[in-house]
């Protein structure tokens, strides 16, 4: 468990927009070491991180990540993406959404995209915050996002300063190739 460049970037984008984090509800899937979540809550928003409940050593992650950076009160649940759980249906309705890199396995891409809807059902204005690191070109989430009646906007990375090999003086993200998306629900199902 390490942070990843991707992480940096979406760390980046919240830092950006911090002054309208206080008092939203953000959900961090697939948090693993949840830089993104922890940012945003030390910039006031109600987080609640998640990892797969299927990999309790990454749960446990999350909650030392919670406890090295003192907010012990943040909730760490277990969420398998594509499984309806308890943990899931009792979820509040979320502002945002924040994943960094879990668009990582294609295999994974509808079980997380079924996720987000259901999540989506709970709050229409929801966005997904979004950061992937790009592995082939050959890899797309447009048909899905069309058949799960989503939009997505590529945000520019240098629309909030992320545009360069190292960000807030780490040496993150590096060479690597990162995009960051923003996704909801297409208009014309709200």
């Amino acid at each position: 468990m390490y942070v990843w460049p991707c992480a940096v970037v979406l760390a980046q984008y919240l830092w950006f927009h911090r002054r309208s984090l206080p008092g939203k509800a953000i959900l961090e899937i697939g948090a693993g070491v949840s830089l993104p979540g922890i940012l945003a809550a030390k910039c006031g928003a109600e987080v609640i991180l998640s990892d797969s409940s299927e990999l309790p050593h990454c749960l446990e992650v999350c909650r030392q990540s919670c406890q090295m950076n003192n907010l012990p009160q943040l909730q760490v649940v277990g969420l398998t993406w594509g499984h309806v759980s308890w943990d899931l249906l009792a979820l509040p309705p979320q502002d945002i959404i924040l994943a960094s890199d879990v668009f990582f396995e294609p295999e994974d891409f509808e079980d997380i995209l079924t996720t987000v809807y259901f999540l989506m059902h709970k709050n229409p204005k929801v966005q997904l915050w979004s950061t992937y690191q790009v592995r082939s070109a050959d890899w797309s989430l447009e048909a899905l996002l069309y058949k799960w009646d989503m939009k997505c906007v590529h945000i520019p990375l240098e629309s909030f300063d992320a545009d360069k090999e190292d960000i807030a003086e780490s040496a993150l993200p590096g060479r690597h190739t990162v995009e960051m998306l923003v996704i909801s629900f297409a208009k014309d199902s709200l």
